[in-house]
Formats: C-alpha cells, sequence, structure tokens
C-alpha cells in the first residue's frame, strides 16, 4: 500500500504541475501534506516537514544571496563592457556575430537566471541579425545552448534541485562537471561557427565599421549605449570584476561553504557599489521577485522531500524499481539515468523529475553501492536540452524576444542539443565523474 500510495503521490504531483492546476510551489506542501494524512502519517509528519526544511536551508540561503549578488553585478554595469566588446569585435561577420552571441550568452548566463541571460543577449546582439538580415533561429539556437550548460552552476536551478532532493552540497556535484561543462561551451562555440559559416555563405559579410551604425536596443539589462542607467558603477568594474573571480576561484577551491561565500561577497558588492541605505533597499527591492521565486521553491521542496524520506516511500518505490531492473544490470543506474533525464526533463517539469524520481533512482542506485554523488550528475545530462519543453516558461520569453515560432525554433535546435547532452555524458564517462562502464 506504501508502494502504491508513493508512486500516486508522484503521479498526481506530476499531473497537477504538468496541467497547470497548480504551481510547484503550492503542489510541493500540498500535495505530500493530503498524503501523509492518507498514509495515516498525520501525527509524525510535522517533524518530517522540518527535517526537509532543515535539510534545504544551506541550499535556499546559497541560492537567496547568490540571485542577489548576481543581480547587483549586472546592476552595477559588470557585463556592460563586454556587450560593448562583443559589438565592436564582430562587425558585420555572420561567424564573428553568432560566436559573439554563445560568447555573450554563456557569460551573463553565470547568475543562473536564463529569463535574464536571454534579455541581456537578445538586447546587445538581435539589432545585428536584423541588420544583417541573419536567421533569428540561429540567435535563438546558440542563446539557449549556451544558457542551458551555464546554468548548471551550483546556484542554478538544476543542479539546487537534484542536490536538494538528494541531500548533497551542490558544489560536489558541480565541480567534477566542470571538464564536461566546459567541452559543450567549446562544443556550443563549434555550433555557433558552423551556423555563422553557412549565413556567411547565405548573406556574405556587411560593413559596418562603427558601432553607432548598429542600431541601438530597444531595452534591456546590459547598457551598451549612452546614456547609462542611474544604478551602474561603471569606476567600479575593475573593483567588481576582481570581487567576481575571487569569489568564483574560492567556489571551486571550496575555501568556505557556499552559502557563507555568496553572503560575504553579496555584503562586499553592496558596501562597495551602493553604500547609501536608501540605494541598498532600491536593489535589494528590485531583485526580490526572482529571489522569492527561487527561494519559497526550495523550502516548499523541503516538505516534500521530507514527507517522502520520512514516510519510506521512497525506499518503497526504491524496492519496486530494483525489482523490475534486470540481474546485474544495477552497475548501469547512472547510465540509465544520464538517459532518461533527456526525456524526462523535457516532457516533465524539472520539480516533478528531481523532486519526484531522482530520489527512486538514486536509493537504487544505494542499493548497487553507487554513490549519490554519481546519480546526481547523470541527472543533470539531460538540461542541455531541458530548456527547449514547453513547460519551460522562460523559453516563450526566448522566441518572442527572437519573433520566431516555438516549433521552428524546437526542430532547429533540438539536433544541437541532444549533441551537447552527448558531449556532456561521454567526457563525464571519459573522466570517471559519471560512471557508466
Amino acid at each position: 500500500m506504501l508502494t502504491f500510495l508513493a508512486y500516486l503521490m508522484v503521479v498526481v504531483f506530476m499531473t497537477l504541475i504538468m496541467t497547470g492546476r497548480l504551481p510547484a510551489l503550492l503542489s510541493l506542501i500540498l500535495v505530500p501534506t493530503a498524503f501523509a494524512l492518507l498514509a495515516g502519517f498525520g501525527g509524525s509528519m510535522g517533524p518530517m516537514m522540518l527535517e526537509g526544511i532543515r535539510s534545504l536551508a544551506p541550499t535556499g540561503v546559497m541560492l537567496l544571496f547568490a540571485i542577489l549578488y548576481f543581480g547587483i553585478m549586472i546592476d552595477a554595469g559588470l557585463f556592460d563592457p563586454v556587450a560593448r566588446t562583443v559589438l565592436r569585435f564582430v562587425k558585420g561577420d555572420p561567424v564573428r556575430i553568432v560566436i559573439g552571441t554563445a560568447v555573450l550568452a554563456m557569460i551573463v548566463s553565470l547568475d543562473g537566471d536564463s529569463a535574464t541571460s536571454y534579455l541581456i543577449t537578445t538586447t546587445a546582439m538581435l539589432p545585428l541579425y536584423r541588420r544583417l538580415g541573419m536567421n533569428p533561429l540561429i540567435a535563438a539556437c546558440v542563446i539557449m545552448l549556451a544558457a542551458g550548460n551555464t546554468n548548471l552552476t551550483p546556484w542554478g536551478g538544476p543542479t539546487a534541485r537534484a542536490a536538494s532532493a538528494l541531500h548533497l552540497d551542490p558544489n560536489a556535484l558541480f565541480v567534477p562537471l566542470v571538464p564536461s561543462m566546459i567541452a559543450c561551451a567549446l562544443t556550443t562555440i563549434g555550433i555557433a561557427w558552423l551556423l555563422g559559416r553557412r549565413e556567411r555563405a547565405r548573406i556574405g559579410i556587411a560593413s559596418l565599421d562603427r558601432l553607432d551604425d548598429v542600431p541601438a536596443p530597444a531595452g534591456g539589462l546590459v547598457d551598451t549605449h549612452d546614456p547609462a542607467p542611474p544604478e551602474r558603477r561603471p569606476h567600479l568594474l575593475w573593483v567588481n570584476l576582481a570581487l567576481t573571480l575571487a569569489l568564483m576561484a574560492s567556489l571551486l577551491l571550496g575555501l568556505l561553504p557556499l552559502p557563507a561565500l555568496f553572503m560575504i561577497a553579496f555584503a562586499i558588492a553592496m558596501v562597495i557599489n551602493y553604500p547609501k541605505m536608501e540605494d541598498q533597499k532600491a536593489r535589494i527591492a528590485a531583485h526580490a521577485p526572482n529571489v522569492l521565486a527561487v527561494v519559497s521553491l526550495i523550502f516548499a521542496a523541503g516538505i516534500f522531500t521530507g514527507i517522502l524520506s520520512g514516510t519510506g516511500m521512497v525506499e518503497a518505490m526504491a524496492q519496486s524499481v530494483l525489482a523490475i531492473i534486470p540481474e546485474g544490470a544495477g552497475r548501469y543506474i547512472p547510465l540509465i539515468t544520464a538517459i532518461v533525464s533527456v526525456p524526462f526533463t523535457f516532457f516533465i517539469s524539472n520539480d516533478a523529475f528531481y523532486f519526484g524520481i531522482l530520489p527512486v533512482l538514486a536509493q537504487a542506485a544505494a542499493a548497487h553501492g553507487i554513490p549519490l554523488e554519481a546519480i546526481g550528475r547523470a541527472s543533470l545530462v539531460g538540461q542541455q536540452v531541458h530548456l527547449l519543453s514547453p513547460l519551460v516558461a522562460s523559453t516563450y520569453l526566448l522566441v518572442g524576444l527572437c519573433n520566431v515560432d516555438f516549433g521552428a525554433h524546437q526542430r532547429f535546435t533540438l539536433p544541437w542539443s541532444l549533441l551537447l547532452a552527448v558531449v556532456m555524458l561521454g567526457v563525464s564517462a571519459l573522466l570517471g565523474v559519471i560512471p557508466v562502464f
């Protein structure tokens, strides 16, 4: 009966999210609560919930201050010179334009928010595509490929969800995947070069000798034209760059826990860039909606994972999965996880996959002595394709900004995103990060 209720809970949870009956935030709270009562755990579900929330508290704190930190860096104009440099570098060559689009998208995607990277990159680059008559599907393609890969940072949604669902340090999933992410980034640049070559053969090279020849963007977060918004701090560019590089180095070296690193970096950035209290309040208020949306989801996930674990539902589901895995196939669970993550994260939401299915795969793997970290990394392979899913709201923003059809964007981008998934899995397997053999 417990196994049946566990699967039914996951099905109800995924159905509510996929059909839009309830948002993920409410589903993560209400569905497990209802099923805990139905299973007879009403008297003990309170401690389960608190334990789940307590286990996810570090991840929630890290995400809160990571979003605020990168938001402050964007406000202060850290990425403005990058946008200007890209525009000057690309001139009228379609190859340079497409590669510049990919590079800019990789950089601005470091904040872990795909919607922000779409706004910044399209604002800076799409006028060039229109000026030269280039195919906007190419812009949408390379921007999404870059964002999907860079979004695997610990403060990005997928890695945070996987770490939360498995109760792991996000850094334990992210750092070993860095070489695979670099390989995917280089592959993305290669794809951009190929697509740019096609456009160069079709339309040739235009003459854009001066930056002023490029139409001014219609708006956005990165400022490439004067006058700059009042929150910009161009005189602190090198200070902000040094602070960000120090943060990234500290993150990779593990000098302090991630929440502490981002809290300290955020406080330093705020004091340096906005010493006046009214400016600090304004900057925090500007980013509050993004912070609330992400952090509330993480703590709501604590309810779901706490009940799923505390009631024994995870163990029951894991046993049922083990029962259908053929004899001798258990050692291939990391490979199986990586492969199924592609269709699962495409046809269902990240919340449904990471909080509903991944714990079951992890428990099944644990029975064969496979560490949770390996399963967590394998589950991230599908993120190279996930942003193409019709369930991802930010994708509609991208196709709207590029003025392309959603279906056409999927058909154009899907082969390239699948290639990135293969590259990520292949490099991870070769390095032993995902033990598939």
